[in-house]
């Protein structure tokens, strides 16, 4: 099942400090100004700032599902097809990317949260 937009938004603006914007104009999600996750063109793919490890280990561990084209080789990102990622595990890619771009005082109440 193919996860909609409007879930993917959901997910995105549950996390703290998360706005909803644009970026080369699609609809995309920024934590405290930074870009962190954005939609192709297509409707299908979700770009997500993750840094280079997780980007590496996330492909590793799904390539169906996570993958780099050459314009994204040299990011610290992630392409995430929508059609074969779960709700679940899509949420917690998002939050790696907040996570990864975040501000330290912004991590810190959240962390501190029970």
């Amino acid at each position: 099942m193919t996860i909609t937009f409007e879930k993917l938004r959901q997910l995105a603006l549950a996390l703290p400090g998360v706005e909803e914007g644009t970026s080369y104009g699609t609809p995309a999600f920024r934590v405290k100004g930074k870009f962190f996750a954005r939609l192709w063109e297509d409707g299908e793919v979700l770009v997500v700032k993750v840094g280079f490890d997780e980007s590496e280990m996330l492909r590793n561990a799904d390539p169906e599902t996570f993958f780099l084209t050459d314009h994204y080789r040299g990011y610290p990102s992630v392409l995430v097809r929508l059609s074969t990622v779960g709700v679940e595990r899509l949420r917690e890619v998002l939050e790696q990317g907040w996570r990864f771009n975040a501000p330290k005082r912004l991590l810190a109440a959240h962390d501190k949260e029970p």
